[in-house]
């Protein structure tokens, strides 16, 4: 199994509720096929550029440890996630 680094950013109007319920549905996805390690709430950031008229949004951040097959179902479910504005997963170096 390889270390992965996910982050998504979250559409700012998502309440808090909504936040944790995002966090808890990634997680629970990750550890079916994997292993969550941490995940990091980083708080509501100004955007470097206008992403579907949003100017900052909600920073969520996954280390996980999984096989190369969960990541493109993880992809797959960030895009059909209406509130999330941006993701991008990366392999950590062993």
């Amino acid at each position: 199994m390889n270390k992965y680094e996910s982050i998504i950013i979250v559409n700012p109007n998502v309440d808090e509720e909504g936040i944790k319920a995002l966090e808890e549905k990634f997680t629970g996805l990750i550890n079916e096929n994997g292993k969550v390690e941490s995940v990091e709430n980083m708080g509501k950031r100004t955007l470097a550029y206008e992403i579907s008229k949003c100017k900052e949004g909600t920073y969520i951040l996954f280390n996980f440890e999984a096989k190369p097959e969960l990541v493109a179902e993880l992809e797959r479910n960030y895009r059909i996630t209406d509130s999330i504005l941006k993701f991008i997963t990366v392999k950590k170096e062993a």
